[in-house]
């Protein structure tokens, strides 16, 4: 057995700063550490964001607006890395005191609103344009059902089996079985609903879609974690199939690299015309 298995917790927990910091860009507290003023682009919605599946799912929703033509969904992205504690800044707190990105800003009104976490901003954006997002009844039920389905379940995919099978400096058995084991039943789940429809709210293409496909599609065909044979995904037929259809529409290829520290993503996003040097081939 290794050392890591006979951890025993103390009686009351400390924080180990230095050693933390090569693990997580988390910290045990809330609030602002620095002081630094979030910019501010020209357009009414200023976006604060990180091509994380979480961040892509914005950007995404954004695209997709503006490929329908609605002028209003223009936006400002601006890169929050998270690398270097801007999420900890003052400036950012204010628009997001839980220091997650992505926080949105919305300036188009009498007033400043501030709108944080992705599942809330996906809402949020979809009813001031009433697109994407079915307006009531069966189908407006099942649309927030899925979307907040994620919502609850990624974690268990990205804190959980992301961070142990990927991330961990040390590989525990039980903790990536365990989650292994978790995200193949949410696989199992997704692979389910889309044998019996053609997106996960049925005919129409929702946010529920673009709230899944960042974390699960890129799971399934594009080896976040580098776990597609481990989690041996091409058992996923349903889902490999949607995964592929979506990652087709263009307004999914620009969305998912807005606001990316990769080559070939773009870091900031401000007009239409900032994709133009961009090779967009898969």
């Amino acid at each position: 057995m290794t050392a890591a298995e006979h951890y025993v917790p103390p009686r009351v927990w400390t924080w180990d700063g230095e050693a933390e910091a090569s693990l997580s860009a988390n910290r045990p507290s809330a609030g602002p550490n620095h002081q630094k003023v979030m910019p501010v682009g020209e357009h009414a919605l200023q976006l604060y964001s990180l091509a994380t599946p979480n961040g892509q799912k914005v950007t995404i929703l954004l695209e997709e607006l503006l490929e329908q033509g609605i002028s209003g969904a223009e936006y400002d992205a601006w890169i929050v890395d998270i690398r270097d504690g801007t999420q900890f800044s003052s400036g950012f707190t204010e628009i997001n005191p839980n220091s997650k990105i992505p926080a949105l800003l919305d300036l188009g009104g009498p007033e400043p609103i501030r709108v944080f976490e992705s599942g809330a901003i996906l809402v949020y954006l979809a009813e001031k344009f009433r697109a994407f997002l079915p307006s009531e009844g069966p189908k407006r039920a099942s649309c927030l059902s899925w979307l907040f389905w994620q919502v609850g379940s990624a974690p268990f995919v990205g804190g959980g089996f992301g961070h142990f099978y990927s991330a961990a400096p040390v590989k525990l058995e039980y903790a990536i079985n365990r989650f292994a084991m978790e995200t193949k039943r949410q696989l199992d789940v997704l692979d389910r609903r889309l044998g019996e429809a053609e997106y996960l709210c049925g005919d129409d293409y929702t946010v529920a879609d673009m709230a899944v496909w960042p974390w699960y599609g890129r799971l399934v065909n594009e080896g976040l974690y580098d776990a597609a044979e481990f989690l041996s995904v091409g058992d996923y037929k349903n889902v490999l199939r949607w995964t592929e259809q979506i990652g087709q529409r263009p307004a999914v290829q620009r969305g998912r690299i807005v606001n990316g520290i990769a080559e070939g993503q773009l870091r900031e996003r401000h007009s239409a015309s900032d994709f133009a040097e961009i090779s967009f081939g898969r």
